[in-house]
């Protein structure tokens, strides 16, 4: 296994389900995001400079059912709106425990969000401050994945976490295959042609096209964050070498 770096600015990856417990229905749910604020507390802690793309689905996402019907450029600027509303319960839930956040939007509401300009983003992190990126791309037809990507690039971030309910990245559904293979490392080129679902294609791509690295691991395990961010060898690294 290639040796992990301890890292110094990062890009956390979060699907808006990570904030909803799905024994109470897809929504925010104030003891999820207040445990993920502590880990994330924990790792800043470390010194650690942190960026964070959060997405919709808990709310609502364009391209799944409840959208069925709707313009698909519409459908995808509600799925933006609904991830403003997530920044905003995690930026209130970092604040409570005394870390300074502030969100970033690709959409102008300026009462609740800065705009997004990279080099104010880059000097927040500097300062010490976690920066949560909204509404996506501003521009219907793109993922919070890509988003993610693109933001790490502008931001200059060493890596790319993204936060599942997994240990990692498998050939198949480990829920469904017991003899399902975990990767501990993967190309880029292989996560897409076998279509692993690390993230949708235009961000491997992008990703791929500037060696920016991937690190897929379980959230759900209490301290993975920091034990992710510090380095140790947890999740599946997606990289250049394979």
């Amino acid at each position: 296994m290639t040796q992990r770096q301890r890292y110094r600015r990062v890009l956390l990856k979060l699907s808006g389900e990570m904030l909803a417990d799905p024994a109470k229905g897809y929504n925010i749910d104030p003891g999820v995001v207040h445990g993920l604020a502590q880990e994330l507390r924990g790792a800043r802690d470390l010194g650690i400079q942190i960026a964070v793309v959060v997405g919709g689905g808990n709310i609502f996402r364009g391209t799944s059912p409840q959208a069925q019907g709707m313009d698909r450029a519409r459908a995808d600027y509600m799925g933006m709106l609904g991830t403003v509303i997530n920044c905003l319960a995690l930026q209130d839930a970092l604040e409570k425990i005394d870390v300074p956040t502030r969100v970033q939007s690709a959409l102008q509401m300026t009462q609740v969000a800065e705009p997004y300009i990279p080099r104010r983003a880059v000097r927040h992190l500097e300062k010490g401050r976690i920066v949560i990126f909204g509404a996506g791309m501003g521009t219907p037809y793109f993922s919070t994945d890509t988003t993610a990507a693109q933001r790490a690039l502008e931001t200059d971030c060493e890596a790319i976490f993204k936060a599942t309910k997994v240990d990692g990245v498998y050939d198949s559904d480990p829920k469904k295959n017991p003899n399902a293979k975990r990767y501990d490392e993967l190309s880029y080129i292989q996560a897409l042609n076998e279509q692993l679902g690390v993230m949708d294609a235009t961000a491997i791509s992008l990703c791929m096209d500037n060696k920016l690295p991937i690190v897929v691991f379980d959230m759900q395990v209490e301290g993975n964050i920091k034990r992710a961010l510090s380095g140790e060898p947890i999740g599946t690294l997606v990289h250049a070498g394979g």
